[in-house]
């Protein structure tokens, strides 16, 4: 490992993870309380789109992504709220748009060259300075937020009617939790990839969830397993030449499913 810490991009990709993992830790939490996993995912996969713009306008392809998963967050919470009922078909046609209009403009990109396998896959071994500067800006933007408005959230979290009759601003911290959802995934997308990025946000608070009582404790184990997943995927990529994104997420599936049949055999 001292061996591996002796490149400069093994020091970015550490350094990237940890940021990451505390985003994913906190945001992967209030995902899982708050049964948002499929929204997570549909901003994630429809992110395709910022991709395909920003190489189709010529301008950096996490900047793309930044625009379009922030626009998408506010339109999603716009349309989901108070809309349960029809909520996974809201979700489901803008995943495909967002697919599809990124997918179109690659097409129509002239020259088109760039390697679109590590936006997908995740390429942390190739996070630059640049990224990292938005990454941990990202991180600790949620972070900031989570900690000023933790009571208001924790409320909206667990009971939406308790809430509104204390007077919190119920639909503001539902959109609120969206728009930090897709600032995590944009942080996320040079580690993990947007295809695996949903994993990274659900197994860690998954396990976190059986051994906390609170969201706060939760959060803050979830953000531990995080960079125990990612710091030992790093470790496997590095010294066996895999793709770093799937060998992370590849490490966090192995102790999610060791745990299931431990709990299961205990049981």
């Amino acid at each position: 490992m001292i061996e591996a810490l002796s490149f400069s991009f093994m020091q970015n990709a550490i350094i990237s993870s940890l940021f990451v993992s505390v985003a994913c830790g906190i945001v992967g939490a209030l995902i899982v309380v708050n049964r948002m996993v499929f929204i997570a995912g549909g901003i994630a996969h429809s992110a395709y789109g910022g991709l395909g713009l920003a190489f189709f306008l010529g301008f950096s392809p996490l900047l793309g992504v930044f625009g379009f998963c922030l626009a998408l967050s506010f339109l999603l919470a716009y349309l989901t709220y108070q809309n349960n009922k029809r909520i996974d078909s809201i979700i489901g046609a803008i995943w495909a748009f967002g697919m599809a209009f990124g997918i179109v403009l690659i097409d129509l990109t002239p020259g088109y060259s760039v390697d679109l396998m590590s936006y997908l896959f995740g390429s942390i071994l190739s996070v630059s300075t640049s990224d990292i500067w938005l990454i941990s800006s990202v991180s600790l933007t949620i972070l900031a937020l989570v900690i000023i408005f933790y009571k208001e959230i924790v409320a909206v979290s667990f009971d939406i009617e308790f809430a509104k009759l204390k007077g919190v601003y119920v639909k503001f911290f539902y959109t609120l939790l969206i728009v930090i959802t897709a600032l995590c995934i944009v942080a996320t997308i040079r580690v993990v990839g947007l295809i695996l990025v949903i994993a990274l946000l659900t197994i860690p608070p998954y396990i976190a969830e059986k051994f906390c009582s609170k969201l706060f404790s939760m959060m803050f184990f979830s953000t531990l397993l995080s960079i125990t997943f990612s710091i030992i995927g790093l470790i496997l990529a590095f010294y066996f030449n895999l793709t770093s994104g799937a060998t992370i997420i590849l490490v966090a599936s192995l102790a999610f499913l060791v745990l299931e049949i431990y709990t299961r055999v205990k049981k």
